[in-house]
């Protein structure tokens, strides 16, 4: 063919058509940027109105043990963090880390750890809707709003402990996005990327350790087969990783959380099957009938005898099979079921998890698993139903508002631990965790007659669970009604005679009226069943104190820290015995660490005070002194400590109205009236110093300290051969 050049006013022309095409395309570009704009912020919005009730609401359930502790709030603290096990309540170190960080940008406010779980799950929604964009799925705003404002998810969102979730859930949708990228273009900065958000996600949640089956899932959905080269062999890393991880976890689970609770996971391969079946349909329904959304779902009674139950299982093998079957016509049914599945998989019952000691089902659990779901009926309802844009927008309004409402409605029972028991009974009256929960913060409140109520109403609704009774027992023993606290304690053992925390509460009560062999073989027998019981071996150690066996003592105070090293009882008793026996340094560490753990422990701060000052560092004594005051003003032995302290330093009139406040609290302590003496002695006040020695000795004499009564009367009788040689001024 013969080539013909192109006219000048044609090449013209072509030109303005490929201008006219270029802005054509970059006015589309814009146009659709700010409907993402507009839809985005929309969404942000509705998405902060839905979950308003919790914006400060203030800790439940186990929030306290994941807002940074003290002994971890310095940058040793953050160390500790990352390399120690047990140093926090799961080992999760960036999801602690970040509360690390909260810490120090809000404290102890709420509302800044509320706003920063509502803005990750916003970010894990934005992540969403280029996903769905990348795999072409149609409707991806409709379904991130779904996924945004589903009641579902308020468990998530709305508990900050669930961090855990948000965080991952970020890392687990930009491992997935990244890597489609890298799927397409094959750069390895996007597979060195992904496989990095996958192991930022893993220290968040190990639970996210499915993604390399998820995208196995969604490649097969694409492509109708699998290529090894493409497809398999550059996800064998993430299995890998991901294996190791939850294997991890599962050992850091039962060493630090279920040790010595075996008992309750005691269940047969059939009945981790009849448990996953159920599951499996129980958060399948309640993506599509949110209606009766509960923090704490009764705990299914699991019985392999009981023929109605293998009806979910089967019923789940059935949809597989149907699902199979229907793969020619779609693939995208089955890769739904396969990805909902695999992402659900760690919580179905085949692992051990604490939760499942009340409940084998709860909402945060399927957080990631309901994208599937979501994703294949709004898309196909965008694909077939909802074609024109006018209509996908109104609807795209209406499920805002009705979503932000349903949402809003579930976050309201976050405001506070009460709310959210209390309407948790309203849903589940036979709720037994809530009762006993809710007893426990009215013991903390200090309302005992209310707790003891609900203790009582728990183990009525479940005679056989041990920890209502237990909790019975103990504050019942704390009020003197010991009677009352043993037959608590010999009954939690009918029911359960492997129970070491009955066998830790029984010992106390022995403890408490002094019959110290029951107490230690109570001790000893929780210890057999559970070495790792902390509270035991502190307990014990308590007890071998008393009777003088102090090696012995020390052996299950270190024992204690060794288990739980933020145990602060057990590190200022350590304290106390290293300083009787003259090994001041190491006492004064294990006051240190003491007061680093709970800087509220006044007698830990009074300990160290004590001991600085028995090392001479009156200064920095001082400071601990009254630190100890601050938190307890009527803390007689640290007004007397502190005067002691002012008077080596020679502020002597600090010093009298500190020992003149300790005798206000006590007013017979023979040694404080010693040491008021010999203060008004030192500024020459003999008239005054004399009287109180002269009590003092009075008081020593009926207490029977005759050790004391002869050093005050050798004081009193140099004390009164001075002041007749000193010569006195008329007044």
């Amino acid at each position: 063919m013969a080539y013909r050049k192109m006219s000048k006013s044609a090449h013209n022309k072509s030109k303005e058509n490929r201008r006219y095409t270029d802005q054509s395309v970059k006015n589309v570009s814009v146009q659709s940027l700010k409907i993402d704009f507009v839809l985005g912020f929309f969404l942000l919005i509705f998405t902060l109105a839905a979950y308003q009730p919790a914006w400060k609401g203030t800790p439940i359930w186990d929030d306290d043990g994941h807002i940074t502790k003290p002994a971890l709030r310095s940058v040793e603290g953050l160390t500790r963090i990352w390399t120690q096990l047990g140093a926090t309540q799961q080992y999760y170190p960036l999801v602690h880390s970040v509360f690390w960080l909260e810490y120090h940008i809000w404290g102890d406010s709420t509302l800044g750890y509320h706003l920063v779980n509502i803005l990750l799950h916003f970010l894990s929604t934005l992540l969403l809707v280029c996903i769905m964009r990348r795999l072409a799925i149609p409707g991806a705003w409709f379904i991130a709003a779904v996924f945004a404002l589903h009641p579902v998810q308020v468990e998530s969102v709305a508990w900050f402990s669930e961090l855990k979730n948000t965080l991952s859930g970020v890392f687990f949708l930009a491992a997935v996005l990244v890597y489609l990228k890298f799927d397409s273009e094959r750069k390895r900065k996007f597979y060195v990327s992904a496989i990095g958000l996958f192991i930022l996600g893993l220290m968040s949640k190990s639970v996210i350790a499915t993604l390399p089956v998820s995208l196995l899932v969604v490649f097969w959905w694409k492509r109708g087969k699998l290529n090894r080269r493409q497809d398999i062999e550059p996800l064998i890393p993430f299995f890998v990783v991901g294996i190791a991880s939850g294997f991890f976890t599962a050992w850091v689970e039962h060493t630090f959380i279920i040790s010595g609770e075996e008992h309750k996971f005691n269940f047969s391969l059939i009945e981790r099957c009849l448990i996953a079946g159920r599951a499996f349909w129980f958060y399948l329904g309640n993506i599509f009938w949110p209606a009766k959304l509960i923090f704490i779902y009764p705990r299914w009674n699991i019985n392999q005898a009981v023929w109605w139950q293998y009806l979910f299982p089967v019923a789940t093998l059935i949809l597989a099979g149907v699902l199979l079957i229907f793969r020619r016509r779609s693939r995208a049914p089955l890769a739904v079921f396969l990805c909902f599945l695999a992402t659900l998989f760690p919580t179905l019952g085949f692992f051990n998890v604490y939760p499942f000691r009340f409940s084998f089902v709860a909402d945060h659990f399927q957080y990631l698993a309901c994208i599937a779901p979501i994703a294949l009926v709004v898309g196909s309802g965008s694909t077939y139903v909802l074609k024109k844009r006018s209509i996908r927008l109104a609807l795209y309004m209406i499920v805002l508002l009705v979503f932000t409402v349903l949402t809003w409605k579930q976050s309201k029972m976050y405001a506070n631990i009460e709310t959210l028991y209390l309407t948790t009974i309203q849903k589940d009256p036979n709720c037994w965790m809530a009762y006993n929960n809710l007893g426990r913060e009215k013991e903390i409140n200090g309302r005992p007659d209310a707790a003891i109520a609900y203790y009582q109403k728990s183990m009525e609704i479940n005679p056989n669970n041990t920890e209502p009774r237990i909790n019975l027992g103990i504050l019942l023993a704390k009020n003197g009604r010991i009677n009352e606290a043993f037959a608590c304690f010999h009954k939690a053992l009918e029911i359960n005679p492997r129970d070491d925390n009955a066998y830790n509460g029984l010992g106390n009560v022995y403890y408490q009226t002094g019959k110290t062999e029951e107490a230690i073989a109570n001790f000893r027998k929780a210890l057999e069943i559970d070495p790792n019981y902390s509270e035991a071996h502190y307990n014990i150690g308590n007890v071998l104190l008393q009777i003088g066996a102090t090696e012995e003592a020390l052996v299950h105070y270190n024992k204690a820290i060794e288990i739980d090293p933020n145990y602060c009882k057990a590190h200022n008793n350590i304290g106390n015995l290293l300083l009787q026996i003259g090994r001041t340094d190491e006492a004064i560490g294990h006051y240190k660490k003491a007061v680093e753990c709970d800087p509220k422990f006044s007698e830990a701060q009074y300990n160290l005070g004590y001991a600085l000052m028995q090392y001479g560092h009156s200064d920095e004594a001082i400071v601990r002194f009254k630190k100890a005051l601050e938190l307890n003003p009527n803390y007689a032995d640290a007004h007397n400590n502190l005067g002691n302290a002012l008077f080596q330093i020679g502020h002597i009139d600090e010093s009298i109205a500190h020992f003149q406040k300790a005798l206000e609290i006590d007013s017979n302590n023979v040694i404080t009236l010693h040491n008021l003496a010999f203060a008004f002695a030192q500024k020459g006040q003999f008239t005054d110093a004399i009287p109180i020695l002269q009590r003092a000795i009075l008081v020593a004499k009926s207490t029977s300290q005759q050790s004391l009564v002869s050093k005050i009367s050798a004081d009193l009788e140099n004390l009164n051969q001075v002041n007749r040689s000193t010569p006195h001024v008329p007044r």
